[in-house]
């Protein structure tokens, strides 16, 4: 029997017009990878004993995957709402914005705000959801930020708001 866990809160549907397209198109490569696996699965299932058999063992684990991953995106895609217009007032922090901060010590840290489903740290784009977005959420230029982080709360200040991906950070 396992242990029991409550369910994880609902991420908000909100996504980006081309991070919707990258699950779009990452659902059909799940697919096509999909039937390949099938027929390596079924070539190692004609092999024997299938308790020995890492191969089939392997193609089961990874068939699993790629189902979990297909049935996901398969519920998920049709609940997003893709925002791909910029908001009225461009000098507000909303979804989609390029924000630029300064800390304490004049380091300058720049994120963009996505959905749930497209973040990447590596990029600078952080969820809506997490706590630096929310702390965001409709700040203006050079209003204050305080973020609670692990390490306690960190004080930033808003130095550019933009919503154009061609002069990002």
């Amino acid at each position: 029997m396992g242990r029991y866990r409550p369910p994880a809160e609902k991420s908000s549907p909100y996504i980006t017009r081309e991070g919707y397209q990258t699950l779009a198109d990452e659902l059909k490569a799940l697919w096509k990878r999909r039937a390949d696996v099938t027929r390596a699965l079924t070539a190692a299932a004609a092999e024997g004993d299938r308790s020995e058999n890492a191969e089939y063992i392997y193609r089961k684990k990874e068939l699993r995957g790629i189902d979990r991953r297909i049935r996901y995106l398969q519920k998920r895609l049709p609940d997003l709402k893709v925002v791909s217009d910029p908001p009225t007032d461009q000098s507000m922090v909303f979804f989609g914005a390029w924000v630029t901060l300064e800390d304490d010590a004049g380091v300058e840290t720049c994120y963009r705000i996505v959905g749930a489903d497209e973040f990447d740290p590596a990029r600078g784009w952080i969820s809506m959801d997490s706590p630096m977005a929310r702390a965001l959420m409709k700040k203006t230029l050079d209003d204050e930020v305080r973020v609670a982080t692990p390490d306690g709360d960190s004080d930033y200040v808003v130095i550019d708001v933009r919503y154009s991906a061609a002069d990002n950070c």
